[in-house]
């Protein structure tokens, strides 16, 4: 799948994680490995509950997995040195579901942009302003004072979530991680936004790793697909094999929920 000699640029091997609950505890993931190589999409679909969003957290290095490993480029996470980790945190960036819970509401589009370049070092104070407005424009915003200046509530959600988009993008990052990147969107802005980021991926030839629980959008999007169940990976493959042939009832069960939505969706069949 990668290219000889070169690691995944995110992998995890063996990956278990446990929340305590009051009375015992919760298996969120059992025995996960997958690895994200250079320049693909993979998505990773299953049903709430499944462990999608606690594998999200594990692969940007915001918890720690009980058993098994996460790397970078080949090397475990929790042993990165600090220099390291900070080139980790600026190649892996995430885009999340709720664009309104992920951006500051006092912060202005212009500093919440402006802000990510400050954080890595990539833009001289003087020239912040210049470069968010060609971030912005990436993701087809406007770049004029005004809309520079507006808050978060004043946005549309496809805005909101476009800003996240051109936020994350700052760092030039090797890879996306997309937690249900459309999910909170009206059924009229999802595609639009997922047209935009198909785009972006094959102009910079970055990776995503996309989670969602429609595994019609995912291997529509996506050029391979893990699926989970009860926290365990139950089916991984191609796409078009795993959307047109699933292997197991789990996906089979994901294929019929996301073509009766789809159905009854206004619009969608845009």
């Amino acid at each position: 799948m990668g290219e000889v000699g070169r690691p995944p640029i995110l992998s995890a091997a063996g990956v278990g994680r446990t929340y305590p609950v009051r009375g015992g505890s919760v298996r969120a993931l059992d025995d996960v490995s997958l690895a994200l190589w250079p320049g693909e999409i993979l998505g990773v679909v299953g049903r709430s509950g499944a462990g999608k969003s606690t594998l999200a957290r594990l692969l940007l290095g915001l918890e720690r997995p009980d058993e098994g490993t996460v790397a970078y480029a080949g090397r475990d996470l929790m042993s990165l040195a600090s220099r390291d980790a900070r080139r980790m945190r600026r190649a892996v960036q995430a885009v999340f579901q709720d664009p309104t819970a992920s951006l500051d509401p006092r912060q202005s589009v212009g500093t919440i942009v402006a802000e990510a370049l400050a954080v890595h070092n990539l833009a001289p104070r003087a020239g912040r302003r210049g470069r968010s407005r060609e971030l912005l424009a990436e993701v087809g915003l406007p770049g004029e004072d005004a809309f520079l200046a507006r808050l978060p509530r004043e946005l549309s959600g496809g805005e909101r979530q476009r800003v996240a988009i051109a936020r994350a993008l700052a760092s030039r990052p090797e890879a996306l991680i997309l937690d249900e990147p459309v999910s909170a969107l009206d059924v009229s802005v999802r595609g639009q936004v997922l047209n935009l980021l198909l785009l972006l991926q094959r102009r910079t030839g970055m990776a995503m790793l996309v989670i969602a629980h429609d595994v019609l959008l995912v291997a529509r999007f996506c050029t391979r697909v893990l699926v989970l169940s009860g926290g365990r990976v139950v089916e991984e493959g191609p796409a078009a094999r795993v959307l047109t042939r699933p292997a197991g009832p789990a996906t089979a069960e994901l294929l019929s929920a996301a073509r009766w939505l789809a159905a009854g969706e206004p619009g969608a069949a845009r």
